[in-house]
Formats: structure tokens, C-alpha cells, sequence
């Protein structure tokens, strides 16, 4: 087992990041989820262009969508611009930046103004950020916005060897203080959970502490969860695969600890179903699972499993 990564390494292994325009989004999409308070809301998803994340998260890929240098003044709110501009109304607004939103060098405490008028037509608004960077510019921005705040943070996983080795940087305790202090702002938290991080051997295992780690964000106060199946494709994951540091998830781990972690009955579920074609290796039942989970990401409700000769792997 090879000794953890740093950041120099880590990124020393990468390809080539993407060619971005500061003042254009990557990417901006309408999709729906459900609503905390039951129903159906409407989202509108904005990829904001900014500056790469100061913590070089191992099994991150965001970075690819990211600059090397802040954005001029003001980009960031012309990205919104160019977004909404284009996209239809909705009840709730993602803005995700491949990082942290309240890292003043990737988006600008100055924009948050700007922003908040922006935003002033959503019920709901929701940034990433990272937990040591949940300090008083969360609570500033929170009073800027018509709507509720929710901030998505990366739990990763709370098993202690693989968390140390991730380059996060957190502990499960920083995590669990981050989302006691924006609870008391009246914010609330969504967490994001890794199924098969490097460093934790086996299907059953991994499926253990992703319910794990689940369990723990909704007693620290999350109130959503999103599982993410950790993908292959930055550098230093291809040779934790080679050490055999690293197994990419199958689609059937991804069902039962989603199915799993709904009968927790504790918070809303979701199953991150985003270009989640490596998971599995069967072309003829993959199209109706991935929509099986699409389906239970909106009712929040189990559905039949789908069957297939392939055994479902």
C-alpha cells in the first residue's frame, strides 16, 4: 500500500485541464429533485468558471474545469448572467464552481451583492465549499440571499485511514463543527459521500462505510446526502488502481447502499447518476437501472429491482 499522496504529486500526475473563458460558465443545465418539504422542485444548475480548489483532493477530476488565477472582478456575476439568461425559472439554484464558493481568490466576497439580486427569485440557493473554509463570509452571504442557503460540503468518507489519505485535510469532528455552525446561521447542509474511495478494500466494506459515513452526516445535521461513485481518470487514481489501492465501484454497490440508505429514513438520498456508464459492464439492463435511480432520487421511494441475465454486477 503505497504511502498518501500530496498535493505536489498529486498534481504532477494530472493531464492537461481544460481551455476555459473566464467570463462563460463550463456548463449549465435545468434538472428537478425533491423538495425537503415533499414535492417536486425545479433547479437550475450554473458551473461556474473560477479558480482551482486549494485542496487537491486525491480522487477529485474537478480541477479539469477550473483556471489557475482568479477570475477578473465581476466575471463571476456575468457568468450567472450569461446562464440565466438562457435558462428557464425554477424554485432552487446550484452554484457550483468545482471548489469552494467561499474561497475569497475563486469567487470574490465583493460579487456577493451582485450576486444575491441575482438570486433573488429562488426559494433556495446552493454553493459547495469546503468545511475549514465555513467562517462568517457563509453567514454574509446567507443574509444577501432571498432564499434558504443549503451548502454542500465533501464528507468523502469517515473510515480514519482512507479520509487521512485523501488529501482533504478534514477530520470527521471539522465536518461535524462546520455544519453546527451553519446550522446556527440558519443554513442548512447537504454532504457528499464517496462510494469506494481509495484506500478501503472489498465491496462489502465499501458498502459498509459509505452507510457509515451516511449515518454520520445526518447525526451531525445534514439534511440530503449525495453518493458519488468514485471514477478513475485523474492521474494518481490510475495507479492506485495498479497498486491495488483503488477498485472502481459496480453499479450494484451504488443500489444497495442507496437503497440501503433510504430505508435510514434519516434525510433525502441521492444517487450522483452523472456519466456513471463505468459501473457497469452490461449494455442491455445499464439504461433501465440508471433510470430506476433517477426514479428513486426524485420519489425518495424504493421501486422494483430490474433483472438481468448479466446477474447485475
Amino acid at each position: 500500500m503505497h504511502d498518501a499522496y500530496d498535493s505536489r504529486a498529486i498534481a504532477a500526475l494530472r493531464p492537461p485541464k481544460n481551455r476555459l473563458n473566464p467570463f462563460v460558465p463550463y456548463h449549465f443545465l435545468h434538472e428537478r429533485e425533491p423538495g425537503l418539504q415533499g414535492g417536486m422542485e425545479t433547479v437550475n444548475t450554473i458551473f461556474l468558471t473560477s479558480k482551482e480548489c486549494a485542496f487537491k483532493c486525491l480522487m477529485c477530476d474537478l480541477w479539469k474545469n477550473t483556471l489557475d488565477e482568479p477570475v477578473p472582478a465581476g466575471a463571476i456575476v456575468r457568468q450567472i448572467d450569461h446562464a440565466l439568461e438562457r435558462l428557464p425559472d425554477a424554485d432552487v439554484i446550484k452554484l457550483y464552481n468545482n471548489g469552494n464558493f467561499f474561497d475569497a481568490k475563486a469567487i470574490s466576497p465583493r460579487d456577493y451583492p451582485a450576486i444575491g439580486k441575482r438570486l433573488s427569485a429562488y426559494k433556495r440557493v446552493i454553493v459547495e465549499n469546503h468545511p475549514k473554509l465555513c467562517t462568517q463570509l457563509c453567514a454574509a452571504f446567507s443574509d444577501m440571499v432571498d432564499g434558504k442557503l443549503e451548502i454542500a460540503m465533501g464528507l468523502e468518507t469517515i473510515h480514519p485511514e482512507a479520509l487521512s489519505k485523501l488529501n482533504k485535510q478534514i477530520t470527521p469532528e471539522d465536518f461535524k463543527k462546520a455544519t453546527a455552525f451553519l446550522k446556527q446561521h440558519g443554513i442548512d447542509v447537504r454532504a457528499f459521500v464517496l462510494l469506494s474511495p481509495p484506500y478501503i478494500r472489498g465491496d462489502d466494506e465499501n458498502i459498509a462505510w459509505a452507510l457509515k459515513t451516511i449515518q454520520f452526516a445526518f447525526d451531525s445535521g445534514a439534511v440530503r446526502c449525495a453518493v458519488i461513485p468514485v471514477r478513475p481518470g485523474n492521474g494518481v487514481m490510475e495507479l492506485l488502481r495498479e497498486n491495488n489501492d483503488y477498485t472502481p465501484p459496480s453499479l450494484a454497490m451504488l443500489e444497495t447502499v442507496f437503497e440501503k440508505a433510504l430505508l435510514m429514513q434519516r434525510g433525502q438520498v441521492l444517487a450522483d447518476t452523472w456519466d456513471i456508464g463505468f459501473l457497469s459492464q452490461c449494455p442491455h439492463c445499464f439504461d433501465e437501472r440508471k433510470k430506476r435511480l433517477e426514479t428513486m432520487n426524485l420519489s425518495q421511494r424504493m421501486e422494483d429491482s430490474i433483472s438481468c441475465t448479466c446477474k447485475i454486477k
